[in-house]
């Protein structure tokens, strides 16, 4: 049995870096996924002066100007200006040569051709005009690689002159859920058998931008099955809900080993989600999750999900603890890292009412698992513990 911190290492170096799984894809695409290489300025932004305001571009202080033309977005003013002068502009355009600044169209009096500064208002150098190269300039690095693609992400690099970019290839991930006990969701229930919840939860969980997973079903107790249905599994990751312990119908372990399968590590110092093992076939991951359904969950989410995050691309693929305040008062830990699911109230987190590892209800009512190293002491209520948000 090893400790949690080093079951996720261990877990994560047998993932091929990101950068050998790089690909580009068209720029809509690629939000939600991380980026490889990252996004070089390939253009001037902008390119030119350009009018912030419907308005006059004027030359010199004036207070009256003879209107020469006329300057719109795509359809620049051709000419130069002198003192005197201005041209109609409208936002977006190109700012004349010559031009001191722009005057808001609100603030001038037209005359024909003539127009002039209403009474009380001066002019400002540079007012109303947006500096070419004022948002970034040709070979600027725009967004490091490693970066998760925003909707702002994926405007900048198609405003810098991209139409693709590098992004890590979709992680695929195929679920089998093993045990003669489930049926499939909506299906009635006979004696000992219970609705096979773990796989859509866990799909659920898992799926998301540059992530395609695949729930391939219910796997019967049966060593030839099993050994089967990995085998058909085709994935970069191959997660296994079940059968993962040592009693007479855990059979994951044995098929991985007769399929010539490599184990890294088998059982971990944590609570719940002790029977968790990973090792790799052929090109795939395996990770053997526990078959209780909050084991499973918590499991997923400390190791599954990691592991898809690194293999997208993310340079910090573990999730991120914070600190809050206890609402009660916490008995010291065993010899095993635990995670208690938990609820925020007024500000403060306090342990739903049942923690069991089968107690679907209480995890669907839980906002964060409030982490208990290993051998914690007890703690007051008031104090601060770390915790992991789960919506």
């Amino acid at each position: 049995m090893i400790a949690l911190d080093e079951a996720q290492s261990r877990l994560l170096s047998l993932a091929p870096d990101a950068a050998s799984r790089a690909e580009q894809v068209d720029i809509t695409d690629a939000i939600g996924r991380f980026l490889i290489a990252p996004v070089i300025a390939q253009r001037n932004q902008p390119e030119h002066d350009l009018s912030a305001m419907d308005g006059y571009a004027v030359a010199g202080n004036g207070p009256q100007w003879r209107i020469t033309g006329e300057a719109a977005a795509g359809h620049p003013f051709s000419g130069t200006l002198v003192s005197g002068e201005t041209v109609r502009i409208f936002t977006g355009a190109i700012v004349p040569e010559g031009a001191t600044c722009v005057i808001m169209q609100e603030d001038m009096d037209r005359d024909g051709a003539m127009t002039s500064l209403r009474p009380g208002l001066a002019v400002v150098p540079g007012r109303h005009i947006r500096p070419k190269h004022g948002d970034f300039r040709r070979d600027d690095l725009l967004i490091p690689a490693g970066t998760r693609l925003s909707a702002a992400h994926i405007g900048l690099s198609i405003a810098a002159g991209h139409a693709r970019l590098s992004v890590a290839q979709k992680v695929r991930v195929a679920i089998l859920s093993t045990g003669n006990e489930l049926v499939r969701p909506g299906q009635p229930t006979n004696a000992g058998q219970i609705p096979a919840s773990n796989g859509p939860m866990l799909a659920a969980l898992l799926q998301g931008p540059g992530v395609d997973v695949e729930d391939l079903g219910i796997i019967p107790d049966e060593l030839e099955a099993t050994k089967a249905a990995i085998s058909d599994a085709s994935a970069d990751v191959i997660i296994t809900i079940g059968g993962a312990s040592v009693g007479d119908h855990d059979l994951v372990r044995p098929a991985l080993l007769e399929l010539g399968a490599t184990i890294d590590f088998w059982k971990v110092a944590m609570k719940p989600g002790k029977p968790l093992m990973a090792g790799t076939w052929q090109n795939s991951v395996v990770l053997g999750l526990p078959g209780n359904p909050v084991s499973a969950f918590v499991t997923a989410l400390l190791f599954a999900k990691p592991l898809i995050e690194k293999l997208g691309g993310n340079p910090m693929p573990l999730p991120r603890a914070r600190r809050m305040a206890l609402a009660c008062d916490l008995p010291a830990n065993g010899n095993r890292t635990d995670h208690l699911r938990a609820r925020v109230q007024d500000g403060c987190v306090v342990p739903v009412g049942v923690n069991d590892s089968a107690a679907l209800l209480a995890l669907s009512q839980a906002e964060v698992m409030i982490i208990r190293p290993a051998g914690a002491p007890a703690v007051s209520g008031g104090e601060s513990v770390d915790v992991l948000d789960l919506t």
